[in-house]
């Protein structure tokens, strides 16, 4: 495809590129940011295009994975470090219930219910709480993995609806 072919075609895809930018940001500046980032990384790989190849495609192509290389590197970029004598604040959720005294429950109350649940839970839970894979604990505990998956996941669910009110 000759050069100024493709710039007419690239150009007659604007409106729709912005559609789509604007689908997969959700907001009109970003999308606007993307689409310009994609219409100067189309022009700037035309050489790489080949002919008889879908060009729209290739062009929302490359416009995903602008997108999804910045949404990566906005959340390394988001990645707190915890520089605490006792790393408290590591693998602490954003939204732990810890900016309120009244939002926060003592360990003693989760690790009593945790006790509260019959073994077949509180196992599984437990030793996936410890830093065991799931692999590892069907193993040890002579389960399908899936059972061991589901058994987790209902506990954590237990515990939700019994720790709801600090929320």
């Amino acid at each position: 495809m000759k050069a100024e072919q493709f710039q007419s075609n690239l150009i007659k895809l604007q409106s729709n590129m912005l559609n789509f930018a604007y689908m997969l940001t959700s907001d009109r500046d970003d999308a606007y940011d993307l689409l310009q980032d994609t219409t100067l990384k189309v022009l700037d790989n035309a050489d790489k295009y080949t002919d008889n190849t879908n060009f729209k495609g290739w062009v929302f192509t490359i416009m995903r994975n602008i997108f999804i290389n910045n949404y990566r590197r906005s959340a390394r970029a988001a990645t707190v470090v915890d520089t605490t004598e006792n790393l408290y604040h590591l693998n602490l959720s954003q939204d732990s219930g810890l900016d309120t005294p009244e939002g926060a429950f003592h360990a003693d109350e989760i690790t009593s219910a945790i006790d509260a649940f019959s073994d077949e839970y509180r196992i599984p839970f437990s030793m996936h709480v410890a830093g065991y894979k799931y692999n590892e604990i069907a193993e040890h505990m002579n389960l399908p993995l899936g059972t061991v998956k589901s058994r987790i996941f209902f506990a954590r669910k237990k515990l939700q609806e019994r720790f709801s009110d600090y929320r």
